[in-house]
């Protein structure tokens, strides 16, 4: 029997705040939420916590996350060629793609590209 889970949110490393913030926010859609003097994003109802820039004394993982060192999918609600067109609008390259993917749907079609610090994004579409 499964158990009754479901993810909530997990962790990147950002280098600065403020270019961070405003690709997350344009590019990937993010909501930003200030927490004190730091961020998180959100998604719906998932997250992405962010550890970045001024931040110490925080319990993390034995080997803590590094700017440019995540792999992260989000899913597109649209066909995939409108991903591809909203990122040439912020100019930003596309590393691969379309390519067909396994996602958490079954299979989909993705494109792939980078956050400022050199994370690596993905777009998947299952239309």
């Amino acid at each position: 029997m499964p158990l009754p889970v479901k993810l909530d949110h997990c962790v990147v490393h950002v280098s600065d705040w403020e270019r961070s913030n405003a690709f997350y926010r344009d590019v990937v859609g993010a909501e930003v939420v200030p927490r004190g003097q730091f961020f998180a994003y959100r998604f719906g109802d998932a997250q992405l916590n962010l550890h970045g820039p001024g931040m110490s004394g925080m319990i993390v993982a034995r080997l803590p996350v590094q700017p440019g060192n995540s792999d992260i999918c989000f899913e597109w609600k649209g066909p995939i060629s409108d991903a591809a067109a909203h990122l040439a609008r912020h100019r930003v390259p596309i590393e691969l793609g379309p390519v067909k993917r396994q996602g958490a749907k079954g299979e989909g079609t993705s494109i792939y590209f980078r956050d400022p610090d050199g994370s690596l994004l993905e777009f998947m579409s299952y239309e």
